[in-house]
């Protein structure tokens, strides 16, 4: 029996350490699956689960347990950034500017409050206040990563003893997952927004600005202004991107290149952007009420989606494979994580990307030889690019720099730096042929993977000094200052969203939930609307919002908690 004892008291031992990680994680994922009013604090729990374990003396060895955090804290940021970087850039086009000003605005509100409290309410001559004010921050935003960011600010700051902020966030984050939704629903009543008249309104949108999907139609070349003209030429003076797939001629019917001659009464099958149909049809004819039947023509020709695997396809334009003039095909559309977009010139292909293939079978055969078109291929992580990814966020985060007034010199840090890396090399990635392809479950694994390291880690910690610090300390202020962290902001920002800038009600739910990175929020928002404007607010918003929420996290305690 002794070794069943030894087991659980030395703490040392691998075997101790393992049991420990595994049965916080196990209980905590558990316990988050319990739903109050709807609503469950989902992997968050770990974190009371190792707040138990160290409260009762479970425990282990503080450098292994500042190790699996700091380790697990990389994980879970880089896997954020390889997910948020492809479209971190395009967030701010075409409407994104106005959202993400908001999100701004409403993180610089959220530190504000934050401020406001701890002076109103808090004893300013105690310095571990502030640094428990900042995890109540982070936990009334519902943001994990900038929890660790600020907990490892703090070990630069505070060389002995560091203050464990995981209490105040612990305190904070259930009422702010709940003052989240509650003050979004609070911002309908305030500005007496009807769900039906939004749900109207983003329907007529959607009508009058059609999104760039494709549109397939079928088409008559009646003006003469094309007879004799090559298709490069008329898709040129048109400065349009069109897709013409296949063309009948005299009764034959084959697949055009860039040097093929149209003439008055041949068809023409042209797949475009929406938003462009109408000019296209104008501009070559009008769309034959009863298309051609492919059974007509005099070769067959098969249409097939093809997976792009061959790490060396990662990068190149479509314009410049050639795919009409060389191997005989079109292209006419691609697929990027589940969404169909127009295949122009300038697309840049990714592995992952799904393209659809028109041509003789044979041609279609060579070219998927060509991109891979190897799904047990996907299933292969490309650990190398996550590897080199972090190796070089650790360096960049490490650089250190002196700012006037400082005690000690800024860096990114163990946060900071691999998110900005893993941002980059989610964008650009490619430039460089890495490969930062990664299915969403592989993708989703190593995050929470890495996200419940940090939060066992954390919880544990702080647990033995919990009691102390919240039953007996200030534990009911952490709650209250919270929710008014929380739920201020969101009241003023949202309100002038509607009010002022007359944001349809859904966008601003989606808004939101993106600035607090909180997914209950997106998960309320989305079963209130039967169209994708909260999901779209939410990832306009989200890349932006959580690289400040680290950020901001680490210049909060450098520039005040010295």
């Amino acid at each position: 029996m002794n070794w069943f004892i030894d087991l659980f008291t030395t703490t040392d031992s691998v075997a101790h350490i393992t049991l420990l990680y595994a049965l916080v994680i196990a209980v905590g994922v558990l316990l988050g699956k319990i739903k109050f009013g709807g609503i469950s604090l989902g992997v968050t729990f770990v974190l009371f689960a190792g707040i138990v374990a160290g409260h009762v003396g479970f425990t282990a060895p503080t450098n292994i347990l500042n190790f699996i955090q700091d380790f697990g804290l990389i994980l879970f940021v880089f896997c954020i950034g390889l997910q948020v970087g492809p479209g971190f850039f395009e967030s701010f086009k075409k409407g994104g500017i106005t959202l993400n000003m908001m999100s701004v605005t409403i993180v610089m509100l959220n530190v504000l409050v934050m401020f406001a409290c701890y002076f109103i309410f808090f004893d300013t001559n105690n310095v571990n206040n502030l640094p428990m004010m900042v995890g109540t921050l982070y936990g009334a935003v519902t943001n994990t990563p900038g929890l660790g960011a600020a907990n490892e600010a703090l070990v630069s700051v505070f060389k002995g003893s560091v203050p464990q902020i995981a209490s105040g966030y612990a305190c904070a984050y259930p009422l702010g997952v709940l003052g989240i939704i509650g003050a979004t629903i609070a911002i309908r009543y305030l500005t007496r927004t009807k769900l039906a008249d939004e749900e109207k309104m983003l329907e007529e949108e959607e009508a009058e600005n059609p999104h760039a999907k494709p549109h397939q139609m079928h088409l008559k070349v009646n003006n003469s202004y094309l007879a004799g003209r090559t298709l490069r030429e008329i898709s040129e003076f048109l400065n349009r991107d069109l897709v013409c797939s296949r063309l009948q001629h005299n009764g034959n019917i084959f697949i055009p290149n860039s040097k093929t001659v149209f003439e008055l009464g041949d068809e023409v099958l042209i797949v475009c952007a929406e938003a462009d149909a109408e000019a296209i049809k104008a501009f070559i004819g009008p769309e034959i009420d009863t298309p051609w039947s492919e059974e007509d023509q005099n070769q067959p020709l098969v249409s097939r989606r093809i997976i792009i695997t061959r790490p060396s396809m990662n990068g190149k334009t479509l314009g410049k494979m050639h795919f009409s003039s060389v191997y005989g095909v079109t292209v006419t559309r691609v697929s990027r994580q589940g969404m169909d977009v127009f295949a122009s010139r300038n697309y840049h292909f990714q592995v992952g990307d799904k393209i659809l293939v028109v041509g003789p079978m044979d041609n279609v055969n060579r070219v998927a030889d060509m991109m891979g078109n190897s799904v047990k291929r996907l299933d292969s992580p490309n650990i190398a690019t996550i590897f080199i990814g972090i190796l070089v966020g650790i360096l960049f985060g490490s650089i250190l720099l002196a700012i006037p007034g400082m005690p000690v010199p800024l860096k990114l840090g163990l946060a900071g730096g691999p998110l900005i890396i893993a941002i980059l090399i989610g964008r650009f990635g490619y430039k460089f042929k890495l490969v930062t392809y990664t299915t969403t479950s592989a993708n989703m694994m190593l995050r929470e993977i890495g996200l419940v390291l940090f939060l066992a880690s954390v919880g544990i910690k702080a647990g033995a000094g919990f009691w102390e610090t919240v039953i007996q300390g200030d534990g009911l202020k952490y709650v209250y200052t919270g929710f008014l962290i929380t739920i201020i902001p969101i009241l003023l920002v949202g309100v002038i969203a509607r009010v002022y800038f007359k944001l349809n009600y859904f966008t601003i739910m989606g808004m939101i939930a993106g600035t607090y990175t909180d997914p209950p929020a997106l998960a309320y928002a989305n079963s209130s609307c039967s169209r994708e404007a909260p999901a779209v607010g939410y990832s306009t918003v989200y890349p932006l919002a959580m690289f400040l929420r680290i950020f901001t996290a680490q210049l909060i305690v450098l520039f005040c908690c010295g």
